[in-house]
């Protein structure tokens, strides 16, 4: 056959394996069944042979396409450890993300029921994002990985320790955000038997604004949120004040001093008798309580003791001094009609001193009982030296009488050993 082009050959029953020799550029393929590969006389070593002899096709040297493989496998080096030649074999996370062009850390992501979990933050605009990023970038906030514990107060920042009441090992991350320096607030990566050093998801020169991170354990922060209250641009890792308040709590709520909790309902711990009530659902003070403590001040309207001795004290009434004690006389004049407790009043002390000592009885007091004379008449009597017997002598005079005694009394006549 005319221009028929033929190549070296070795036969089946030969050796696997490439030939010795070959002459710079001369093909050769190996019929041996464990090998059946096409070999290529590369290079010139100046002696009329081929510098290398190099598989160029055939089994072994490219995949052959009519060749059935397992489902899920592929064409690859090996899924860890050192280089090695391509295998076919099973698909793994790593493959994933060579094969999508991801820029996470081999073995970060994972498929999972057709979902792709565990990527990194996004850092370009072409980066695949989670829906946690995409949430929190939607809410304005910046949501960092959890940490385990929160600070409670200005610690030190280096070597293992206990926070919040949960020792902690190396490369645990903490929020620190109590520091004296609130420059040094931020998130840390523990560092034991040396100085911690801030995480590189809130690195220093960073912005803080709006991070937000979840803490894990602590008798104090356990289940509760908390993110960087600090404005943008004021808000430098390292150079900048940080402020972190409380975002979110899952169940942190207890109830303190005066409270009872039921649920997730918070109602006022009521002492029986203390002088707190609810009216109407409302808070009320009632005053006549009997367990009410303490004293009121006589400032506020009180008397600022809790007897009627103090109380009496503390308001200056000294009985004797500026209170009369009790007596029965003045209880029983305390019942005077409003008329007698007037007359009585009005009575000055020369008229009480007449009546002082007096030894006239009822029925000689009840002579004067609705007299109707004037002063003037009254005072004809005043210093009588008379006894009763003579001014009984008066008592009853008719008008007959009366005309006798007139005439009598316009001559000179003796009464009562007296000369008129």
């Amino acid at each position: 056959m005319a221009n028929t082009i033929r190549i070296k050959k070795r036969a089946s029953s030969g050796s696997a394996g490439a030939p010795s020799t070959l002459a710079p550029s001369e093909l050769a393929f190996n019929e041996n069944t464990g090998d059946l590969k096409l070999y290529y006389g590369y290079g010139d070593n100046g002696s009329g042979e081929a510098s290398s002899v190099i598989a160029v096709g055939g089994s072994g040297a490219f995949f052959n396409k009519t060749d059935t493989r397992t489902a899920n496998t592929i064409l690859s080096g090996p899924t860890a450890g050192g280089a090695a030649a391509p295998t076919f074999r099973s698909l793994v996370a790593a493959d994933l993300l060579k094969l999508n062009e991801f820029t996470a850390p081999d073995g970060a992501v994972s498929l999972n029921s057709q979902k792709i979990t565990g990527l990194a933050a996004p850092a370009a605009d072409t980066d695949a994002a989670t829906k946690g990023y995409v949430d929190s970038t939607s809410e304005g906030l910046d949501v960092k990985d959890s940490c385990k514990v929160a600070t409670t107060a200005n610690i030190t920042l280096a070597n293992t320790q206990t926070v919040d009441g949960v020792s902690l090992a190396a490369n645990d991350r903490v929020l620190v955000k109590d520091q004296s320096t609130a420059s040094q607030n931020g998130l840390y990566k523990v560092v034991d038997g040396g100085s911690w050093t801030r995480t590189d998801d809130m690195a220093a020169s960073s912005d803080a604004a709006g991070a937000f991170t979840f803490i894990e354990q602590g008798s104090a922060n356990a289940d509760i949120g908390f993110v960087c209250t600090s404005n943008k641009g004021s808000a430098v890792v390292g150079t900048n004040n940080l402020a972190f308040s409380t975002f979110s709590s899952s169940g942190n709520v207890t109830a303190g001093d005066g409270l009872d909790k039921s649920g997730n309902e918070l109602s006022v711990d009521l002492k029986s008798n203390g002088g707190l009530v609810i009216e109407s659902t409302e808070l009320a003070v009632k005053l006549d309580a009997s367990s009410i403590t303490g004293t009121l001040a006589v400032g506020d309207g009180g008397t600022g003791a809790t007897s009627a001795s103090a109380a009496r004290t503390a308001l200056g009434l000294a009985i004797g001094t500026n209170v009369v004690a009790y007596a029965a006389d003045l209880n029983t004049l305390s019942s005077c009609q409003s008329g007698g407790a007037a007359a009585l009043a009005a009575l000055t002390s020369t008229e009480i001193a007449i009546l002082d000592g007096a030894t006239v009885t009822t029925s000689e007091l009840n002579i004067l009982d609705g007299v109707t004379s004037t002063a003037t008449e009254l005072n004809l009597l005043d210093g009588v030296t008379a006894t009763t017997t003579e001014l009984n002598y008066v008592d009853g005079v008719t008008s007959a009488i009366q005309t006798q005694l007139d005439a009598k009394l316009t001559s000179s006549s003796t009464v009562d050993g007296g000369t008129f």
